[in-house]
């Protein structure tokens, strides 16, 4: 049942067009925030469900097109409160050798830069409102190391240590930042990850199973609780944390 605990609030999500971030739009929605999907176009119809503030094209790697969103925004809207870094990419799944530079610069360019333009642009309104909430999708890949997919645990390694040094440096504006890392979650990226990875899906997605404590995979739900928690008032005195959500994965 909703409580209206981001009541009044305005959230920008992106990559809010589908899987967790579609999620997390319709659960900020429910308790009452105004969100506003910035994505790439590609999904739009799902991004009119999570409600009446509906979308604007970003891309979150060129800073032009995140200044013109969110100034636009702000103007709509009036401020912004909450903000959801969540676009992302999985980047190339092969040894550190082997990587194209192409492969990683569309990489930390989606995943590192867009983390920080946006924050960038986000934190201008911000601290001329007095305040907001800033949180970081990162990923359990971000806590430790891996053998086959070496760049997406640099890249989200990366926005771990951003969001804390953000955090040091916008508290006293009562700017918080935080970073989710999800664990195994039931997601389109999710199974690209689990088919890329190894040749039979089905025994790596079982690995991965057998290896959380809960039994299960988690749901974009699960996130997007998380998130609320984050954006709401009751995190007051919450900035500069990680908030894992993977069933216990990194426990064991």
């Amino acid at each position: 049942m909703a409580n209206g605990r981001v009541q009044g609030k305005v959230a920008v999500i992106t990559g809010g067009a589908r899987g967790i971030g579609a999620e997390i739009g319709r659960v900020l929605t429910a308790e009452g925030a105004t969100v506003v999907v910035a994505d790439l176009g590609e999904g739009v119809p799902a991004s009119a469900e999570v409600g009446p503030a509906g979308y604007r094209p970003v891309d979150v790697t060129d800073e032009t097109s995140v200044r013109t969103a969110f100034d636009d925004i702000a103007a709509t809207y009036g401020r912004i409160d909450i903000l959801v870094n969540n676009a992302g990419v999985p980047g190339p799944i092969k040894p550190s050798h082997e990587v194209e530079e192409k492969e990683y610069d569309l990489l930390f360019a989606v995943d590192v830069k867009g983390v920080w333009l946006c924050t960038k642009h986000a934190v201008r309104h911000m601290l001329e409102q007095g305040g907001g909430s800033i949180i970081n999708m990162s990923s359990i890949y971000g806590l430790v190391g891996g053998a086959r997919i070496p760049l997406y645990h640099a890249a989200k390694g990366a926005v771990r240590l951003m969001t804390k040094a953000d955090a040091a440096t916008y508290a006293k504006a009562n700017i918080r930042v935080n970073s989710v890392h999800p664990g195994s979650i039931e997601t389109e990226l999710s199974k690209s990850l689990s088919a890329g990875r190894s040749p039979d899906a089905t025994a790596y997605a079982q690995r991965i199973l057998d290896s959380t404590p809960v039994g299960h995979r988690g749901t974009p739900q699960d996130i997007a609780y998380a998130v609320l928690y984050l954006a709401c008032d009751e995190s007051r005195f919450v900035t500069g944390t990680e908030l894992v959500v993977d069933g216990g994965y990194t426990a064991v």
